[in-house]
């Protein structure tokens, strides 16, 4: 639930407006000047990556002669929260947070192999669309983070949200295509190429239970999961005025500490495993914010209160100039 005292739910609804006012970082950082020291790029974020998808190969293994139903069981309990943990990696390494900005390259070839367990080419492209995300938060036409109109009329009713959550990750891959349509890269065909010949290889080693397992886990994990209730967490409005959230939860240690949001849109230069620190730094400027403890109550909420769906998020026009990634 939110917790914060004197708030009121808002009904749902689209928003308009300019820009965000975001909270004041220049002041933030002349306060507390020791928060540029955590700037830097998490080491450890490689090994973590590196022995994660070693995990993911030690079960496409183990899982090529098992009975179909503990596939199945296995790809929910554990392939679903190593799939989705791997995609939050990718999100910390879109930020360059494996390697620094200085070697930006190297953290998208990282990013590809980070990739590989997951079955579906996810990384490039996500890079390319989370920094708008970044720059024009809400930003209508260029912000792929927004549902779609056709998201917020049909997806209305308590059955209808609980499909909406079941069917997330669909929805995330499809929406750029009719929001903010991009020009394919060079390393998002690299991207697709060592994707399919990496399934290829699966598949020829161990089967199809092992392909199957890689792609439910993906699905299932961004889908109805505890985990995901970090995509409904982040933005959406459950309180008039605040369109960004944080969680502090024991999901965070899966998670690269996503659920610390207003922290990462703060400084998104912070790598996920230093939020925490930001936030003691600077606990004055975070402490009195609403914020979320669990996020399966999230997606409980979501879908059984009335004023809240998929329209329940800012949307802006932008003005001036917009530079895409």
């Amino acid at each position: 639930m939110v917790e914060h005292r004197g708030q009121k739910r808002i009904s749902s609804g689209s928003h308009t407006g300019t820009n965000p006012t975001p909270r004041p970082r220049k002041e933030i950082l002349a306060k507390h000047p020791e928060i540029k020291a955590l700037m830097k790029p998490d080491y450890n974020l490689i090994w973590v990556v590196v022995l994660m998808v070693l995990a993911q190969l030690t079960a496409f293994y183990l899982v090529k002669d098992l009975d179909w139903k503990w596939v199945v069981f296995w790809a929910y309990v554990f392939g679903s929260c190593i799939s989705h943990s791997m995609t939050l990696a990718i999100h910390e390494i879109s930020h360059n947070s494996a390697f620094g900005n200085s070697k930006a390259m190297w953290n998208r070839w990282f990013g590809i192999f980070a990739n590989l367990p997951l079955g579906l080419p996810y990384s490039i492209s996500f890079k390319r669309y989370h920094m708008d995300h970044h720059r024009y938060l809400g930003g209508d036409g260029i912000d792929v983070d927004i549902p779609t109109n056709f998201e917020g009329w049909f997806f209305c009713t308590p059955f209808r949200k609980f499909m909406w959550i079941v069917l997330q990750p669909f929805f995330y891959a499809i929406r750029p295509l009719c929001i903010n349509p991009k020009p394919i890269t060079r390393l998002e065909v690299i991207n697709l190429l060592a994707q399919l010949s990496f399934d290829v290889v699966i598949y020829y080693l161990w089967g199809v239970k092992s392909i199957f397992y890689m792609l439910a886990g993906s699905v299932l994990g961004l889908g109805l999961h505890p985990i995901s209730g970090h995509f409904i967490a982040e933005h959406y409005m459950f309180l008039k005025g605040h369109e960004t959230y944080s969680y502090y939860g024991p999901l965070n240690l899966l998670t690269f500490n996503v659920g610390y949001h207003n922290e990462h849109h703060d400084f998104p230069n912070i790598p996920g495993k230093s939020l925490p620190l930001v936030k003691k730094i600077a606990a004055e400027y975070y402490d009195n914010l609403p914020q979320y403890n669990s996020w399966i109550k999230v997606l409980y909420d979501f879908v059984m209160d009335d004023t809240i769906s998929p329209y329940s998020r800012m949307k802006r026009q932008l003005k001036g100039e917009v530079k895409q990634e």
